[in-house]
């Protein structure tokens, strides 16, 4: 896993990246009411607005760590946005994308730099 100064998670399963929010994120967030997907299909360019989230404290946007094609949304959380808060790293995934260059998630920070970068 790779994670970003945004506290986004990024894993890959086979050809595609899955991307979520960190525990730390979602701590920070409160209470997750509504979720904003994209579109399957969308084309999307690093550091694009891709998620909205919107918790009892703020809303938030969930910005594409990479260039590429958002191919599948988790649908779960749309009926059932506070998933987000009970499995941030596991269920609560928000989007995999397909991207054409994986060596960029290079850039990110491993999840001992992330605990460093939290602390």
């Amino acid at each position: 896993m790779k994670f970003t100064e945004e506290h986004e998670w990024l894993r890959v399963e086979g050809e595609l990246v899955v991307v979520g929010i960190t525990e730390h994120a979602a701590e920070q967030l409160g209470d997750i009411v509504f979720v904003e997907l994209p579109e399957e299909g969308t084309e999307v360019a690093k550091d694009d607005e891709v998620v909205v989230i919107e918790s009892v404290k703020a809303a938030s946007d969930i910005l594409a760590p990479l260039d590429g094609e958002i191919v599948e949304i988790n649908g779960a959380l749309t009926g059932n946005p506070g998933l987000v808060n009970e499995d941030p790293m596991g269920d609560a995934w928000f989007f995999k994308m397909k991207v054409e260059d994986l060596s960029a998630m290079d850039d990110y920070m491993d999840e001992a730099e992330y605990k460093d970068f939290i602390e």
